[in-house]
């Protein structure tokens, strides 16, 4: 009887909270609609409060922030920096040091885990920006979800989180470092907390393969009416689940399952693998724009664009990589590849992410994720960036009736004179092979040459490129190279594109090596 009681006390909790939360969430919209209305006027305060709460920092006095009354002075005082550039600054916060470039305590340190062959980073991350940045943008999530859902019952069940791997660690002064994940699940807050799912010790588990285990248990009983993670890492979590559930569909272990969030890298070529996992259509997508120094951008409707969001404390400039201009939000133009630069309420100043980003639309801003500054390759002049790919693959995954797991490319450059011109060289993981491989290799080069302009002037008559080599390896090559770096799971993923084949020529020898080794 007790246990009976207790149910139904559940089941009336829940629709209380979902009620609640219903209200709150639907309610709330029209600041997001405020919001993308005064973009300009925000973003210009948003300069101007940054620059006052910092004016008394060792930076502030530094560059002179206390006498800065315009964006062109601000653009004239204060230089752009990379992560190499702004190190010294955080070498002295990890040390304890506090008023460094930003005047509350600086507590947490995100480690990015980079590319897989780059060293990590540690970003500052304040009180300011987990409370009026990534918590303030996980209401806004909550908010499009029920202003584009009337029926709505997110709360009437547990969000999944698929996070990074990384326990938090503590420097010793005070302060504690881990992923960006593992500091967000660390300070959610309370209501959060009660509507996630799994517990803590399960989500940052470090080792990626009892990880999944453990959370595909620990959820399979669960009302799960939400999902958030990376695509690729996602679906392999799904996968687990209905091996162990012995279900054919998601959907069946997991009914009232209604919204996905994600981020990290384009959804595109997965969005039809991963409808399958759940077996039907009726799910909610919201795309994110979220990083180790912040949180960026949010699809905010149907439309498969993210919308810069102007109020999370974050002032954005953006650098035209074909002119190296620098302008603000009331100068970009559709159409152009930026570079992203911040100044945040974490004390980043005209910081460097290393993203590239392109406008559909100016007003409000609403743009899609380009690559990033070192991922693209540009090689022979054909510009051939990340978004390219992806809808490339999209294309001819779906023609030749096969699903993408993963892929990364690089240029290559040939020695011999009956091939002066060069190529590109591409490893490709895919769900099955194709019937036809060489049917799909070229499919997939004509894709290429029908959405990059620059791509298709370079292959024509093969006269500056020629035909790309492309090899098509088992699923689980990217998994087990990345096992073996230590830097499976969660954030970590394979550059999908680069400028220099050290990469790619790095995992051909994994590679060959797993081969001889597989022959003996």
């Amino acid at each position: 009887m007790i246990d009976i009681l207790f149910i139904n006390n559940s089941f009336v909790l829940m629709g209380l909270v979902n009620t609640l939360g219903s209200w709150y969430f639907k309610s709330r919209y029209k600041n997001i609609a405020k919001a993308l209305t005064n973009y300009t006027e925000i973003q210009k305060d948003t300069l101007f409060d940054l620059l006052a709460m910092a004016k008394e920092t060792e930076m502030g006095r530094e560059y002179g922030f206390a006498d800065i009354k315009s964006y062109a002075e601000f653009k004239a005082k204060v230089p752009i920096m990379g992560y190499e550039e702004f190190y010294p600054y955080i070498e002295r916060m990890l040390t304890g040091k506090q008023d460094v470039s930003w005047p509350s305590s600086i507590a947490w340190f995100a480690k990015s885990s980079g590319t897989t062959n780059d060293r990590s980073k540690f970003i500052p991350v304040s009180y300011e920006t987990l409370e009026n940045c990534h918590f303030e943008a996980g209401k806004d999530i909550l908010c499009i979800q029920y202003h584009q859902n009337a029926n709505s019952m997110l709360f009437g069940g547990k969000g999944l989180l698929i996070g990074g791997s990384n326990q938090t660690n503590p420097l010793g002064n005070g302060s504690n470092y881990g992923d960006l994940s593992a500091v967000l699940m660390n300070e959610m807050p309370f209501w959060a907390n009660m509507a996630k799912t799994p517990d803590l010790s399960i989500a940052l588990l470090e080792d990626w393969d009892e990880k999944i285990e453990k959370m595909a248990r620990a959820t399979i009983e669960e009302n799960v009416t939400s999902i958030s993670g990376v695509p690729t890492w996602t679906i392999v979590v799904l996968k687990k689940v209905l091996e162990l559930s012995r279900k054919k569909y998601i959907s069946e272990v997991w009914p009232n399952l209604e919204l996905f969030i994600h981020g990290g890298i384009s959804m595109i070529p997965y969005k039809e693998q991963f409808l399958k996992l759940i077996g039907h259509r009726n799910i909610s997508f919201i795309e994110t724009y979220n990083a180790s120094e912040g949180f960026f951008g949010l699809q905010i409707d149907e439309k498969p664009v993210l919308t810069l969001m102007p109020q999370y404390g974050i002032f954005y400039e953006f650098i035209d990589l074909k002119t190296k201009e620098v302008c603000d939000v009331n100068d970009i133009q559709a159409g152009v590849n930026y570079e992203l630069l911040i100044s945040t309420n974490s004390g980043l100043w005209r910081y460097r992410i290393g993203d590239t980003i392109r406008f559909t639309c100016t007003s409000p801003p609403q743009f899609i994720i380009t690559g990033r500054t070192k991922h693209f390759i540009n090689a022979f002049g054909e510009e051939l960036m990340v978004h390219n790919a992806d809808n490339a693959f999209e294309v001819t995954c779906k023609k030749h009736f096969t699903e993408l797991i993963d892929y990364t490319a690089a240029p290559l450059f040939f020695q011999a004179e009956k091939e002066a011109v060069g190529t590109h060289e591409w490893l490709i993981c895919l769900s099955k092979l194709p019937k036809d491989e060489w049917a799909f290799k070229r499919d997939f080069d004509a894709a290429l040459c029908t959405l990059n302009s620059d791509y298709a002037a370079k292959r024509k008559g093969d006269l500056a490129m020629s035909f790309p080599k492309i090899k098509i390896v088992d699923e689980n090559v990217f998994e087990q190279w990345l096992t073996q770096k230590n830097k499976l799971g969660g954030q970590h993923k394979v550059p999908r594109l680069s400028n220099s084949p050290h990469l790619l020529e790095e995992i051909k020898a994994y590679l060959k090596n797993r081969e001889q080794v597989n022959a003996v």
